[in-house]
């Protein structure tokens, strides 16, 4: 067996690729996350008025599940290129991708004008934008942590891990600060279009700041190496680490679920159930956000001090506890509560999104870490991400607007995520960097062949 490693990547560049990856993503989660938030508000209407009122909004919800079933197609498509052509032009090429789709969206007719042919063009762009994103989410996380030195990894992941919640604010803000400014009758004609088309000047924003990263010291590595170690990414990952994959798929079902439930479903809850204005409830999703960036640098910065598992295993406990306790706090209808307990809700779910990424890239060699992290990040997120605000909305309406129902099925995700994370090897300090012959190297060997923090083999 021949092994090489790689040249390190020099701290200067470290700050530049996670700097490029975490502004990158989060342009891309920002497209992504406007479209959450109007098609649980304004897009029923104008895109399926033909509807009653709650089988507009379900079908107003599946275009945003449509575009979460994207994002396999393009983790699988952008995952086997970026194992075989780098990290580096597939991030150029998938940010492209989504800023033009969500410039376009910002152009859609309506139902009114064009009839079914809206809806249809909806969930076209819909499937781009989950394709561009499905390979963006684990191109950008590689690009960046295949750069950082082992001892700041997890600080990196906590930095990627803030992506969606830093979107979540600039949207909600973007659409709080129209909806104050102009009509409701505004907002519903023309107003929801203006964030969509200002992704033109995001696109130029995040192609100009990835031009200045190199590509990883571990893929280049990989290119230096004698012979080509992988002829299909895609089938040794799945030959070779579909146990990781699936471990890692179910692990994340948790924090995915929870995160659109709090997201997607709470927004129509708070609104459309108990009554709060648009405004309250773009407001407390801002709160709720802010707490989020706290909880996925907190989560990254301690899975460096404690390791990748007693970290997420404290973060699964957490939610699971304040699981039982959300709804109940919502229907008091008492705002600081609410802002309180979505705060805490969604801070301790993207504490585990923060170590996400480290965890991931960790638990696959070089020559298929792409597609395997892609293939169990966006499985996640296809099996219960994108489902999860359809499914809240269904099991509401045959429960009387009873939440239990609801509470128990997010209860089970999550105990299966808590058991995945407990069977699961501790990868803290692995060398990313490190290359060896043959495909099907299992990373349990790759973790005997690192150094882990503090010198422990």
């Amino acid at each position: 067996m021949s092994t090489q490693r790689s040249t390190p990547s020099d701290p200067s560049m470290s700050r530049r690729a996670v700097t490029a990856a975490t502004i990158g993503t989060a342009l891309e989660w920002f497209d992504f996350t406007l479209y959450g938030a109007v098609s649980a508000t304004v897009l029923p209407k104008l895109f399926f008025p033909a509807m009653e009122p709650t089988a507009g909004l379900l079908a107003s919800l599946a275009t945003f599940g449509v575009g979460l079933a994207a994002r396999p197609l393009g983790a699988i498509t952008c995952g086997y290129l970026g194992d075989k052509l780098g990290r580096r032009n597939l991030m150029l090429a998938t940010v492209t991708m989504m800023g033009l789709a969500s410039v376009l969206m910002g152009l859609l007719p309506t139902y009114s004008q064009v009839g079914v042919w809206a809806p249809v063009l909806l969930v076209l762009l819909r499937i781009i934008q989950g394709f561009a994103l499905g390979g963006e989410s684990t191109g950008a996380q590689l690009m960046a942590l295949e750069h950082a030195s082992p001892d700041r990894r997890g600080r990196y992941s906590g930095l990627l891990g803030l992506c969606s919640p830093l979107s979540q604010i600039l949207a909600n803000a973007v659409l709080m600060a129209l909806a104050a400014i102009l009509s409701a009758e505004q907002f519903e004609s023309f107003g929801w279009r203006i964030p969509f088309l200002l992704s033109f000047v995001l696109v130029v924003v995040a192609i100009f700041i990835r031009l200045k990263v190199d590509e990883t010291p571990a893929f280049v590595a990989l290119k230096n190496t004698a012979k080509e170690k992988v002829r299909s990414p895609l089938k040794a990952a799945l030959g070779s680490h579909w146990k990781t994959i699936v471990r890692l798929m179910l692990f994340f079902c948790s924090p995915a679920a929870l995160f659109y439930l709090i997201v997607i479903f709470s927004l129509s809850y708070l609104t459309k159930h108990l009554g709060l204005t648009q405004s309250m409830g773009f407001m407390s999703l801002m709160v709720a956000n802010i707490c989020a960036i706290v909880g996925a640098l907190a989560g990254g910065y301690l899975s460096d001090r404690w390791g990748r598992k007693k970290a997420l295993a404290f973060g699964s406990c957490m939610t699971l506890l304040i699981l039982t306790v959300y709804f109940p706090i919502l229907n008091t209808q008492n705002i600081a509560s609410i802002m309180a307990i979505m705060g805490l809700f969604l801070g301790f779910t993207q504490f585990q999104s923060g170590i996400q990424p480290v965890a991931f890239a960790e638990a696959f060699p070089t020559q298929v870490r792409y597609s395997g992290s892609a293939l169990a990040y966006t499985g996640a997120n296809l099996l219960v991400g994108g489902p999860m605000p359809m499914i809240a909305v269904w099991l509401m309406s045959q429960s009387g607007n009873s939440p239990w129902p609801l509470v128990s099925l997010c209860a089970v995700i999550n105990l299966v995520s808590l058991a995945m994370i407990v069977i699961g090897p501790e990868t803290r300090g692995i060398d990313l960097n490190h290359v060896t012959d043959g495909a099907s190297q299992d990373t349990a060997s790759n973790v005997l062949l690192s150094k882990q923090l503090g010198g422990q083999p």
